[in-house]
């Protein structure tokens, strides 16, 4: 099985701001910290949430087509990895709005 390799683009200007890019498609996810920065989701891309050492990240695709989802989570489990928190749980719904009803993936 072939594995997928991603890129990490930091923010110079923000530690909290980096881009997940897969490196033989257009796939890109931008990643947030929540408690440090402003986010309005773009209902046009998928978000996903998960925390890092009690800090909430939400991970949104942008320009995404929508033709390899799982690609997606491959590439969130990639940076969990990256930050040394593999364990992390990736949450379909942010769980500051809706605890009962949180999708693990």
């Amino acid at each position: 099985m072939d594995q997928s390799v991603f890129l990490l683009v930091k923010d110079p200007h923000n530690a909290c701001r980096d881009v997940i890019r897969h490196r033989d498609g257009d796939l890109r996810i931008h990643v947030y910290c929540l408690d440090d920065t402003e986010f309005e989701a773009n209902p046009e891309e998928l978000q996903f949430y998960g925390t890092d050492n009690g800090k909430l990240l939400v991970f949104e695709t942008s320009h995404y087509s929508g033709d390899d989802p799982i690609l997606v989570i491959e590439a969130i489990r990639w940076y969990a990895d990256y930050i040394d928190n593999p364990k992390m749980e990736i949450l379909a719904e942010d769980p500051r709005t809706s605890d009962a009803d949180n999708l693990y993936l």
